[in-house]
């Protein structure tokens, strides 16, 4: 929660801003100005409107979602967007707090995640009724988003509509091809060999696509490094139910990931976050094709070992 001293500066720098919008006659763009909030959501909305809308994040690339806090100048971006694009369930928990202090009562907000099935978060510290907000690191989720973005635009611009709507249709067609190349790759695999621990409750979207499941998460709430007995606790569940694979952050250092590696003998394999670098449109094709040939290979991995075994 803002503390009443950034609240005051919030409010101060807003004022100062709408003032500066009424006294100043500006010649506005036709283009719609649109707001994102995390690195996915550039290229999902870039994927759609090209060159024909200007995409601004709402915090500059660099930025740690995890434990951001708005800061004024967040409201000088945010006075400048006719629409934002939002997670909305966690995640960019930032962009709310920022929305609540501007007041923007005309600015447009697109809950992208609002048609899609939200899976459980998993953790030792999650509360009851937690849902897992990295939706964007799937494939059929991050459709379902672009359709949900497109649609929404395509009403707020309509004379671009049917080219929003389009680049949609493509999209889906670029992603639907990913997941079926990877699975041609998996015809003679066995999936239900890998045993998957993860260090973070970011990956399960992706995994149900093809049938696996998340045996254990590491870290007991988001974001948050396990204590030593829980880092134990895990230890000993990995070494009891067989897993064989754990899954961690491309961009991000876990201090723990060895200490696990070497106590139990589980592989390593690395997914992208996508939400580190900068701000690209080709983000999310180039780290979800990343991601599916690294389970790829994790599964192949797991049925090797399998082979061995017996």
């Amino acid at each position: 929660m803002l503390s009443s001293q950034i609240r005051a500066v919030f409010h101060r720098t807003l004022l100062t801003i709408s003032l500066l919008f009424a006294s100043h006659a500006v010649v506005g763009s036709d283009k719609l100005t649109i707001g994102i909030t995390l690195h996915p959501y550039y290229s999902y909305v870039a994927t759609i409107v090209q060159d024909r809308a200007t995409i601004l994040p709402l915090v500059d690339a660099g930025f740690n979602p995890h434990n951001y806090q708005p800061q004024p100048g967040d409201l000088l971006r945010l006075q400048q967007m006719d629409v934002l694009v939002v997670n909305g369930i966690g995640h960019d928990d930032y962009a709310m707090k920022v929305l609540a202090a501007a007041q923007r009562s005309d600015l447009q907000v697109i809950y992208a995640n609002q048609q899609v099935p939200l899976l459980a978060a998993m953790g030792a510290s999650v509360g009851d009724g937690a849902k897992n907000p990295h939706t964007f690191v799937g494939i059929a989720t991050s459709i379902q988003k672009v359709y949900t973005i497109a649609q929404a635009l395509a009403q707020l611009d309509p004379d671009n509509g049917e080219f929003y709507l389009a680049n949609a249709r493509q999209f889906a067609r670029q992603m639907r091809q990913m997941k079926q190349a990877a699975m041609q790759q998996l015809i003679d695999a066995n999936v239900q060999a890998l045993k998957v621990a993860t260090t973070h409750n970011a990956y399960n979207y992706l995994l149900q696509e093809f049938g696996i499941e998340v045996s254990a998460v590491i870290e007991p709430a988001h974001g948050v490094e396990p204590s030593a007995s829980q880092l134990q606790d895990t230890i000993n569940k990995i070494r009891q139910s067989g897993i064989n694979v754990l899954f961690y952050e491309l961009e991000m250092p876990n201090r723990f990931v060895d200490t696990i590696e070497r106590e139990t003998g589980v592989k390593l394999y690395r997914f992208s976050h996508m939400t580190h670098g900068p701000f690209t449109a080709d983000k999310v094709i180039k780290e979800m094709q990343d991601n599916t040939q690294t389970l790829v290979q994790a599964i192949h991995y797991a049925n090797q070992m399998s082979e061995q075994a017996q």
